[in-house]
């Protein structure tokens, strides 16, 4: 989960330690290493870390055999993605190289290039979180839970994310064959994908055939998306629409600010999420005025490709008695990140705050539950807005997305 704050923007420790003036001062000396940590701001209770560190740059520089494999920038970011990743918060901070906060960036915006599929280290294993409406990734039939072991045949065991994300990106019109493992049946294959580049649509919505409900999907928050969402609630309130499915199936969140205005749009009062400093204080994040659907009946979907600013969004929604949630657990990002420039055009996201549902259930490694647990069963794509025009009732009843189905009784039922 992001917020973006140009304000609060630091560098970080100045490109720490490494490169060729580290090199040049370890040449002349302790005295110099000394004035050279101080410059940095490093304390002296903290030299030795640092000193391990460069002792340990050194040895690789001079001593190891492979001397094309020495690469200066690759072993800086493998260092800082490593002390991330030692955090534990394998879910969520991350480092990102200039390319990667780039990416990054443009899916805030709305756009992307690649495959399409949100990545987290998940048990040291390489995890789709979920793949992005309308990219590769969802063609090719990936779902969330799945584990990418090997990327163009070779093995990524023990690879830092950062390394994966840079095997699996390229250039639009490229290919790249990734070995996906499906941990509900065991079953590994090959998938070939071809590389693209994709504005996304994240509001998308569709009368559900031979009923008055409608489905709206939510696919992620990126700039915008709430007032995307107030526009479509309102032509569907044009519409006569008697209940709505929200969809936030393979939401792997977005921007704060986002998720507080849509969650806004469906409730009049109370909190959407409380915030919980590293002190410990605890903040309200009210709802804002203005909601334009605080009343029509409301069933949300969620899976375990709902995450960050999905699950702000379905835990305030459930807290406050405002939807039933069907589907199963959320992932279970439960903290908001904060961006830090460093110095080479790449940033470090940390976790500086735990979010809290409007109750103060935990989320962070915990995830939502639903009120209604419904699977999918194994192979089954969730049917989306866009997939259903055309569709006859007929075979929307005939459907194997259990959960929508689910979802639609519910609201019949609260309509008797």
């Amino acid at each position: 989960m992001f917020r973006r704050n140009r304000q609060e923007r630091k560098s970080f420790l100045h490109g720490l330690i490494f490169g060729i003036g580290l090199m040049s001062i370890l040449i002349f000396g302790q005295q110099a290493l000394s004035a050279f940590f101080t410059s940095l701001g490093i304390s002296a209770k903290t030299e030795p870390d640092f000193e391990l560190m460069a002792q340990a740059w050194e040895t690789i520089r001079a001593e190891y055999v492979d001397r094309d494999a020495v690469k200066p920038q690759k072993m800086t970011y493998g260092a800082i993605a490593g002390m991330v990743e030692a955090l534990g918060d394998t879910d969520h901070s991350t480092f990102l190289s200039p390319q990667m906060l780039k990416d990054e960036e443009n899916f805030a915006k709305g756009s992307y290039k690649g495959i399409g599929a949100e990545l987290r280290l998940k048990n040291g294993h390489v995890v789709i979180v979920a793949p992005f409406d309308g990219s590769p990734a969802q063609k090719a039939g990936l779902r969330p839970g799945q584990v990418i072991l090997k990327v163009d045949g070779k093995s990524i065991n023990g690879l830092p994310l950062i390394q994966v994300v840079q095997r699996i990106s390229g250039e639009g019109g490229t290919r790249v064959t990734l070995t996906i493992l499906s941990p509900g049946s065991g079953n590994a294959r090959d998938v070939t994908l071809t590389r693209t580049t994709i504005s996304m649509h994240n509001v998308t919505w569709q009368k559900l055939p031979g009923t008055d409900l409608a489905h709206l999907r939510l696919a992620g928050f990126s700039e915008g998306v709430a007032k995307d969402m107030r526009a479509a609630l309102e032509e569907i309130t044009q519409t006569g629409a008697s209940g709505i499915v929200l969809d936030l199936r393979d939401n792997p969140g977005g921007l704060l600010s986002e998720a507080i205005g849509v969650a806004s749009l469906f409730l009049r009062e109370g909190n959407v999420l409380l915030e919980k400093g590293v002190t410990g204080k605890i903040t309200n994040v009210p709802v804002r005025p203005g909601g334009i659907a605080p009343k029509i009946p409301l069933v949300v979907l969620i899976n375990s490709g709902s995450a960050s600013a999905a699950e702000i969004l379905s835990g305030a929604l459930q807290d406050a008695g405002r939807a039933e949630l069907i589907g199963e657990k959320t992932f279970g990002t439960g903290t908001v990140l904060q961006e830090f420039p460093l110095n080479d055009g790449s940033a470090l996201l940390l976790a500086v705050q735990e979010w809290l549902t409007p109750k103060g259930r935990v989320i962070w490694h915990q995830g939502i539950d639903p009120d209604q647990k419904v699977a999918l069963p194994e192979g089954t794509l969730p049917l989306f807005p866009l997939l259903e025009r055309g569709m006859t009732p007929s075979e929307l009843r005939q459907s194997t997305d259990r959960q929508l189905l689910a979802a639609l009784k519910v609201l019949k039922e609260e309509r008797r």
